[in-house]
């Protein structure tokens, strides 16, 4: 079917403002790339924009040498793999029986779910129970407080109640458990909406701060995005002074600004790299999730 003139000058328009506005969101990686991948004297003369001058790995070198940085990025690694694992199997398992319209105090559980979306405990209650339950300064308190998303049980709820009832029944008349239909039927049905949350918490964990702001006060604990933030925020003798920092970052080689560039783009690589196999997922899961049920 042709398109009329109308709609062919709305679709122009919207390619063009939305490339405009990706334009934009890329343009500030893109400086910061050409930061880490300069030398010192072009850096601070201010010749870089968008690409690099005097081309070098030297930043790359100093920042993946340092200790510290080695030490924060294998806990954020650990952290994104074993939270976002924690994560999703509570929330299979969670949202599953609650997709059951059989399982009595079903609605109960569902509104005290939904209360905790709109009223939250509140930041010091919260710090005080990890206090309590003696998570501070562990690996735990990265995972536990947060280890069930409302909102993330919601989408799984929704999509379970998708799946055919009639191939659970036929499961439950072979023998099957229903662990057993769980695993075996109903999780490899739902992989857009597990691939989905997935991703939301893999990026949630990789990307957190806050928690570690509240919860961590040993330095050998600090995942990279404190450890980033402690690089940029201090000038370079507060971080040749802290333990933890090595004095091979002070260079007369090279400016702060391109160890900190680097810094920033060794971190975002990971999370960069696993995004475009899940992204497609995003939309497809969400929409099946909400719409269904």
């Amino acid at each position: 079917m042709r398109r009329s003139k109308g709609e062919q000058f709305a679709s122009f328009i919207n390619y063009a403002l939305l490339g405009a506005l990706g334009l934009l969101a890329l343009l500030p990686f893109v400086h910061v790339l050409a930061q880490s991948l300069s030398s010192h004297d072009a850096i601070t003369t201010g010749r870089v924009t968008l690409l690099p001058v005097d081309f070098t790995l030297e930043s790359y070198r100093r920042v993946l040498s340092e200790q510290a940085f080695l030490n924060a990025f294998q806990i954020s690694v650990l952290r994104t793999v074993a939270g976002t694992l924690v994560n999703v199997a509570l929330t299979c398992l969670l949202a599953y029986p609650l997709s059951k319209t059989y399982i009595k105090g079903r609605s109960t559980i569902m509104f005290l779910i939904v209360f905790t979306m709109m009223f939250g405990g509140g930041m010091i209650p919260t710090f005080l129970v990890v206090k309590a339950t003696g998570l501070l300064n562990t690996f735990w308190a990265f995972i536990i407080p947060g280890a069930i998303s409302a909102f993330n049980v919601i989408i799984m709820k929704n999509f379970f109640q998708s799946v055919p009832v009639e191939l659970e029944e036929s499961a439950k008349i072979d023998g099957g458990s229903n662990l057993g239909i769980l695993f075996r039927i109903v999780i490899p049905l739902s992989m857009p909406a597990i691939a989905t949350i997935t991703l939301f918490h893999a990026v949630g964990h990789w990307n957190s701060f806050f928690d570690t702001v509240l919860y961590i006060t040993d330095r050998k604990m600090y995942p990279l995005q404190v450890y980033l933030r402690e690089l940029i925020m201090f000038n370079q003798s507060n971080i040749d002074n802290n333990s933890g920092y090595s004095a091979n970052m002070d260079s007369a080689l090279l400016a702060l600004e391109s160890i900190k560039a680097a810094a920033l783009i060794a971190s975002t690589v990971p999370i960069l790299i696993v995004y475009p196999f899940l992204q497609k997922y995003f939309v497809k899961g969400i929409m099946l999730g909400s719409v269904k049920g």
